[in-house]
């Protein structure tokens, strides 16, 4: 007796990196960032439905794998990713991802992704929404420090989303600076490649710190960082390692996504456990002041949340819908009789 065909509900969307590859095509890089951005910004304005945690994190000397779980009461996602620094030196990606979408109501998943090129671009976009909020008003250029697999989406996601025109590059490698210049070239950016991270930021309104080395480092001294600069600090995501000397903490008006797990993670685990920080999704939401003057220095310590990951893996879904960017993948078990699992098992010879 053949086995049944798999129920529509067996079968999960699958996303994979090269139909990721030609879904972000068929949308438009830019444009994709550009919308990315908006879906996290309205998650952010109902950020009090979700669930929130800290990631579950497994650290090694060569890392961190986490998990990265969060609900709105109807739909549900995690996302596993690691960070391994190292691991370009070998030839492989420093971060790698998959994410999952579940119906609360059935716990049966409904997308299953990819989510190494989608969390570049969710963490860009989210990037650019943090700095249309709290970075200097006409901002045109910015400086990237950490030229690696993150920026040129940093790039163009300010691009699209600030409107900044002019990109600043350092890194200690000089090939991954070429390497971004080549990449971001013909895409509307001017691109200047620096010989030292204080000549990069000169003349930038925003600031991109995005460097992996799992280590305490001071990427920006107090005394590069002048008045009216905002800071986006992405870099920093595990504990033991920041990027900024503590002195430019003293100074700046500090945002984060999730007080809890950034004081384990981000730039602020070097302060004090009363060292004051605004929950961005109160500023975008209108309940806090973001940038209370042309002068202030503001800090974006971003660090990566579940949110975020939501609410990209709810935009791809979305997206999908009349594509054929997907396969079907036989994932749940799915009996006629759902008491009957075995049964099904048998039929199956």
């Amino acid at each position: 007796m053949p086995a049944p065909l798999p129920s529509e509900k067996a079968l999960v969307p699958f996303v994979s990196v090269e139909n990721m590859m030609r879904l972000v095509h068929h949308i438009g890089i830019e444009t994709m960032l550009v919308e990315l951005a908006d879906v996290i910004e309205a998650d952010f304005r109902r950020w009090e439905l979700f669930d929130k945690t800290p990631r579950v994190a497994s650290h090694s000397r060569e890392g961190v794998i986490e998990l990265m779980p969060t609900s709105d009461g109807e739909i549900y996602s995690f996302k596993y990713v690691n960070g391994h620094p190292k691991n370009s030196g070998q030839g492989l990606q420093t971060v790698t991802a998959l994410g999952l979408l579940a119906e609360v109501s059935t716990g049966y998943p409904v997308l299953l992704t990819e989510m190494t090129l989608l969390t570049a671009l969710r963490t860009a976009a989210t990037s650019a929404m943090a700095a249309r909020h709290l970075a200097p008003k006409g901002a045109r250029t910015m400086a990237i420090i950490g030229n690696g697999a993150q920026a040129e989406f940093q790039a163009l996601a300010m691009k699209g989303v600030v409107g900044t025109d002019h990109v600043r590059l350092y890194d200690i490698d000089p090939l991954a600076t070429e390497k971004v210049a080549r990449n971001l070239s013909g895409l509307g950016l001017t691109v200047t490649a620096c010989p030292s991270s204080q000549a990069a930021i000169e003349g930038a309104q925003i600031i991109t710190t995005c460097t992996a080395d799992k280590q305490y480092a001071t990427i920006l001294t107090d005394n590069m960082v002048g008045a009216g600069i905002h800071i986006n600090a992405i870099g920093g995501d595990c504990p033991g390692k920041t990027e900024l000397h503590r002195d430019i903490l003293l100074r700046a008006d500090t945002f984060v996504e999730y007080p809890p797990q950034t004081r384990i993670e981000g730039e602020i685990q070097q302060m004090d456990a009363d060292y004051p920080v605004t929950e961005l999704w109160k500023v975008v939401s209108g309940e806090a002041e973001g940038r209370r003057d042309a002068g202030r220095i503001t800090l974006f310590d971003s660090v990566g949340f579940a949110i975020e990951d939501f609410s990209a893996l709810r935009y791809v879904r979305d997206r999908l819908e009349g594509t054929r960017f997907y396969q079907e993948l036989d994932v749940i078990a799915d009996p006629d009789d759902p008491r009957d699992l075995f049964g099904m098992l048998q039929r199956a010879r």
